[in-house]
């Protein structure tokens, strides 16, 4: 597929350097694959690169201070990239401006140990103001895998907290052999009409224990609505409401974001088979159950700026995952997403610009 096309007369790389190409002439070719999101994207560059950790899942807010929060997942290096399914952490840090630089606050979520549902990771981060209190949405588990993943809820009344933490789980997988029997996880949340809307991933056991595709089971993504923030969550009975199985060859996505714009719910995931796995899906719906085919919502990092060779240890190179959006009086105005990298070659956020 031709996306976009950049012309430049001299190649500027330094190690350790990443320079956007949109720095150089360039000149656009349409492609009808790019959705009209991806074409308001223009690349900032990383923040949040923390000597001996991983940085993930970057969920930033505008608090009443005028400073931009962010909500993180993060992990020691020495535990390589699978770290995150054993021993992730959810810190906060502030910035006076999106593009950072940004200052480590605290740490909120960590493991608590055996016998609690949350007992090896605290993972995926989503957090939003909601009826004059902070929700932040997350993921736990209890044994470091994926089949023990639930999604929580933790509150406060302040981005500084105290963030009070959920005994239970917000919601759990589906019965034996149903397509959400193996986890919930990559929780995204709107309120609509005075209903709270918990979108999540899931999948089947069987597709994942006994695979037939190179990609183990296949991620859908689901709806539960609640009355009330903390639940409980009833999950919408024509569940899932994306599902890219159809399509063949093995198609999902996952690490979606919703949200509502200009009178229509629309979506950004990690692509999985649909374009290539380096890319973002952009998808739109009138009601929120029934979703448009998906377009490239961002394409491969190498697409927006030059960056060094891949290190051997980092097989996601290249590619930028858990997309977020930060909302100003409303509006998208950034896209965080996190991508592997960077000066520590380890991960850490990248940024767009929503024009």
């Amino acid at each position: 597929m031709n996306r976009r096309k950049f012309i430049t007369s001299t190649a500027i790389c330094s190690v350790g350097m990443q320079l956007p190409l949109s720095s150089f002439s360039n000149y656009l070719i349409e492609d009808p694959e790019l959705s009209i999101f991806e074409k308001r994207l223009s690349p900032v560059g990383r923040a949040l690169e923390v000597e001996n950790q991983y940085v993930w899942c970057n969920s930033p807010i505008e608090g009443p201070d005028q400073k931009i929060h962010i909500f993180y997942s993060c992990w020691p290096k020495e535990k390589s990239m699978s770290g995150w399914t054993h021993a992730s952490k959810i810190a906060h840090a502030v910035a006076d401006k999106p593009e950072g630089p940004y200052k480590y606050v605290d740490t909120i979520l960590s493991a608590r140990g055996a016998g609690f549902w949350d007992a090896t990771t605290c993972h995926n981060p989503s957090v939003h103001h909601v009826d004059g209190k902070y929700a932040l949405f997350f993921m736990g588990n209890s044994n470091g895998k994926l089949n023990t993943q639930r999604i929580g809820l933790a509150t406060a009344d302040s981005l500084y907290g105290p963030w009070k933490r959920p005994d239970k789980p917000l919601l759990f997988p589906g019965e034996k052999g149903s397509w959400d029997d193996h986890c919930t996880t990559n929780p995204s949340f709107i309120k609509h009409k005075s209903k709270y809307w918990l979108y999540y991933k899931s999948f089947d056991t069987e597709g994942y224990v006994n695979p037939q595709f190179k990609i183990r089971g296949n991620r859908k993504y689901g709806l539960a609505v609640a009355n009330n923030l903390e639940g409980p969550y009833e999950k919408y009975e024509d569940n899932p409401v994306v599902d890219y199985s159809a399509m063949g060859n093995n198609e999902q996505c996952e690490d979606a974001f919703v949200w509502l714009e200009d009178g229509k719910f629309k979506m950004i995931a990690r692509d999985l088979g649909t374009f290539g796995i380096d890319n973002g899906l952009y998808m739109e719906s009138m009601d929120g159950k029934h979703w448009s085919k998906p377009k490239i919502g961002y394409q491969p990092l190498s697409k927006y700026v030059n960056q060094p060779p891949a290190p051997s240890h980092l097989s996601r190179y290249g590619r930028a995952e858990r997309p977020q959006i930060l909302f100003q009086s409303g509006k998208p105005t950034y896209l965080f997403t996190a991508s592997q990298g960077g000066k520590y070659e380890t991960a850490s956020s990248f940024i767009f610009k929503i024009d």
